[in-house]
């Protein structure tokens, strides 16, 4: 019997983004709850070990079964749905796992960015993101051809960075921070994931305002400029 899968969400978390777009990329029917995690409703609390999203609801032969974590919910899904979006070869294998991961602490350093409570500490984040995506450049540098992380095939790992690069869509309407400045295969792949239809599926068409409410909501050095730049334009119009 084919199992009924329910992703449980929240409209910006990222972790949510990757698994809808494997989703996608696999064609699979799913329905799509987005919760409140600033007010959690007692269901969710309930099924939710961590208290986080995405969570998977998986219903089968009239059972259910809660998978939580977004790159087990991914594993899951390579093990039990067609169109595998893994390398067959063990050692590629290893090697996307490796970059998925990598493309975790990415989004754990983007929100050390984007938290940063004064200037010295935003521009400390700016400078390690850059690194980061600077070994990134490395990596892609090696593939063989082709749009994608692993060449002409779209993979889980593009999977996991097409979230990464929509923070970058708001970063730059606030400031070019340079962060993917020099990095060419970085700005291609990032390009080439903002028109993969299911990069973009995987968000709501209001994201953008929310993510940029959200930014400007904290107490950070970059709500700071955000709210200053509010300011400012308005000024710039009417000169």
């Amino acid at each position: 019997m084919t199992a009924r899968l329910t992703l449980v969400s929240h409209h910006l978390c990222p972790y949510v983004q990757r698994a809808a777009i494997a989703l996608a990329e696999k064609g699979v029917l799913f329905e799509r709850v987005d919760v409140d995690l600033a007010d959690k409703p007692d269901w969710f609390k309930a099924i939710s070990p961590l208290g986080k999203v995405p969570l998977l609801r998986v219903r089968r032969d009239g059972a259910e079964e809660v998978i939580f974590e977004s790159a087990v919910i991914l594993e899951f899904l390579e093990e039990t749905e067609a169109n595998p979006l893994h390398p067959a070869d063990p050692l590629m294998r290893a090697r996307h796992r490796a970059w998925i991961e990598f493309g975790s602490a990415i989004l754990n350093a983007i929100g050390r960015f984007y938290s940063a409570a004064d200037e010295a500490a935003f521009f400390k984040e700016s400078n390690g993101l850059s690194e980061m995506f600077g070994r990134v450049e490395a990596e892609l540098s090696a593939r063989q051809g082709g749009p994608w992380f692993a060449g002409d095939r779209f993979s889980l790992v593009d999977a996991v960075y097409g979230p990464i690069f929509r923070y970058f869509d708001t970063f730059d309407r606030i400031v070019d921070f340079g962060i993917l400045e020099g990095k060419p295969l970085v700005q291609a792949w990032r390009k080439a994931l903002s028109e993969r239809q299911s990069v973009k599926e995987a968000v709501t068409p209001g994201y953008p305002l929310r993510l940029h409410a959200f930014l400007r909501a904290k107490a950070s050095y970059l709500s700071q400029m955000i709210r200053l730049q509010a300011i400012a334009v308005p000024q710039a119009r009417s000169a």
